[in-house]
């Protein structure tokens, strides 16, 4: 039995975002891709002992509320035998609350580390479904694949998508998601888009608008990232991004950046580099559409 694993924990952009309704459950109805990122944090995964432990301080979140945490738990749960303990070293990179699936990514590294390192062998499809659990984005990067997405996000189709070079700007605040879905002024009766549209250049971030509003750090990130092309906010966060054709251009932008953001360049990849550290790990097939 393997004793020891590390592996990345990749990020995400929505490369548009459409609320197209709210339901009578208070989810809302809506539209997105997955851009999956070359970019990320780490996790490294040691068995020995019986509980699940983190392997050094994370002030900002108790640990049995992080998704790390509960998606180890919910894993041992659904093996329904005794099985070791686990010690989980984070190198955290990506922000919380920025819009990138940070927590969510590191769910979905959890379970398949620890469905590898348990010799579990649970398919794709019964790993997403536990992940479905633990939030609407963790089943993409349990797939492995850049997604369509409908519904409340758990309708994913695989899709293949230029690998553009990305400069995500963090505008140093940190915005619920919560807090966001449940304003009065977000826009929720979007008109549905079709995958051609999109892909000839449609659709929006349709919590742009007021996450600008109610953050003015988010407002001037956009602002200084358009003066390079469209400017757009990921997911519900605080983070934005603009595409580069080339690595060189992506760069360049970034050495210009003020110091009142952080940022990064990344790849967009069509699989995930979860997936790519575990060869044994078929990645979820693109269907046609």
């Amino acid at each position: 039995m393997t004793q020891a694993l590390t592996l990345p924990a990749p990020a995400k952009l929505n490369l548009f975002l459409h609320i197209n309704g709210r339901r009578s459950d208070g989810y809302h109805q809506l539209q997105t891709v997955f851009q999956l990122l070359d970019a990320g944090d780490d996790l490294s995964f040691t068995l020995g002992g019986d509980d699940i432990l983190c392997a050094r301080e994370w002030p900002e979140l108790p640990w049995e509320h992080n998704l790390i945490y509960r998606a180890a738990i919910l894993l041992r749960q659904r093996a329904g035998k005794s099985l070791p303990g686990v010690t989980v070293d984070v190198v955290k990179r990506l922000p919380q609350g920025g819009g990138l699936g940070g927590g969510s990514s590191n769910a979905a590294t959890t379970l398949l580390a620890l469905n590898h390192l348990w010799n579990l062998d649970l398919s794709l499809d019964e790993l997403a479904d536990i992940g479905r659990r633990l939030g609407a984005d963790v089943p993409v990067f349990v797939r492995g694949h850049s997604a369509w997405a409908e519904g409340v996000g758990e309708q994913l189709t695989a899709i293949d998508l230029p690998e553009r070079w990305y400069l995500i700007l963090h505008p140093n605040c940190h915005v619920s998601t919560a807090q966001i879905f449940a304003h009065k002024d977000l826009t929720r009766d979007s008109a549905l888009i079709t995958v051609a549209a999109f892909l000839e250049g449609g659709g929006k971030n349709d919590c742009q608008t007021l996450v600008s509003s109610l953050f003015p750090q988010v407002k001037n990130a956009i602002d200084w990232l358009n003066q390079f092309g469209e400017a757009r906010l990921t997911g519900t966060g605080a983070c934005v991004f603009t595409a580069f054709e080339t690595a060189a251009d992506a760069h360049k932008a970034l050495s210009l950046v003020p110091e009142i953001f952080s940022g990064f360049v990344a790849r967009g990849v069509n699989i995930s580099p979860l997936h790519q550290s575990l060869p044994e790990t078929k990645h979820w097939g693109v269907a046609k559409r």
